[in-house]
């Protein structure tokens, strides 16, 4: 039998990712699997790397961010964005070079089980989530020509294990900034079996005050602005705060750059949730 660790969007939250690392030393893991978004969003990128160094890691779409900023490849809307700027700051040229060398899709291939496919968002690009409730025949056409039965993917932030059509598709969660109400750490054994491979998803809890600490002695808000705020409050609360908030803005204020007094507002509002994905609301009484 075949024992993995399967990990996913750490996300710079180093202390998360110790918690996990500790937590997966009693069970025997024979190789640990991580499924890109290793870095951004929490101040630990580096650090993050420095451990994850000797697994079987791939790109998400946060390494891309640190990558293509600044570069032709960079989408137009990118030059809005406070965040490309504080990671290239902060990512040395060092850990710069062995990201770029990174995979953009894993494929195990293990004796006695059957192959698996790792991705990051779907087998089409890093930016494309497959949560439960995406449409059966969306997620065909994601899955399209993937020969591989089993996917794991992350990107989403929520554990899932979903059968489509031929494919089970599997979620390990988020190791440094889950989405579902619940900042505990997540991860996911992955056993080989009888009849192919078992899931088993874990939660472990760490002292996000360490990580609270450190966004405020880089000065994170304070160089990354709104955007900043935000994903500090995501980190906080376990819910997805950015994209909440910039559907009231545009609702409320559009075509209006982003202030901090929106900020303020939106963070007062007894409603803020109603502008969260369908897909979020969970794990909550609303």
């Amino acid at each position: 039998m075949t024992r993995l660790a399967i990990l996913a969007d750490i996300h710079g939250n180093l202390p998360a990712l110790e918690a996990v690392l500790k937590d997966m030393q009693q069970f025997n893991v024979d190789h640990v699997v991580v499924a890109g978004d290793n870095i951004n969003m929490g101040p630990f990128s580096v650090q993050v790397m420095e451990h994850i160094v000797g697994f079987a890691v791939m790109r998400g779409n946060h390494e891309l961010y640190l990558l293509d900023y600044q570069t032709p490849r960079a989408p137009a809307h990118w030059h809005d964005y406070t965040q490309p700027p504080w990671l290239s700051a902060t990512v040395p040229a060092y850990w710069r070079n062995v990201i770029a060398t990174l995979p953009d899709t894993l494929q195990l291939r293990f004796p006695g089980a059957p192959s698996v496919r790792v991705v990051h968002g779907s087998p089409r690009s890093h930016w494309e989530p497959m949560f439960v409730i995406t449409p059966e025949d969306e997620m065909l056409a994601m899955l399209e020509g993937v020969e591989e039965n089993i996917v794991i993917a992350g990107h989403t932030h929520l554990p899932m294990e979903r059968q489509v059509g031929r494919w089970q598709v599997i979620n390990p969660g988020s190791v440094g900034q889950p989405l579902d109400g619940n900042y505990d750490a997540c991860y996911m054994l992955f056993d080989s079996c009888a009849d192919g491979w078992r899931a088993t998803f874990r939660r472990v809890p760490y002292d996000i005050k360490l990580l609270m600490d450190e966004f405020e002695r880089v000065g994170f808000v304070e160089a990354c602005g709104v955007t900043g705020r935000m994903i500090v409050e995501e980190f906080r609360d376990a819910r997805p705060r950015i994209s909440a908030f910039n559907r009231w803005r545009e609702l409320t204020y559009p075509g209006q750059p982003a202030t901090m007094a929106m900020a303020d507002e939106f963070m007062a509002l007894d409603n803020k949730w109603d502008y969260m994905l369908p897909a979020f609301r969970i794990n909550m009484d609303i």
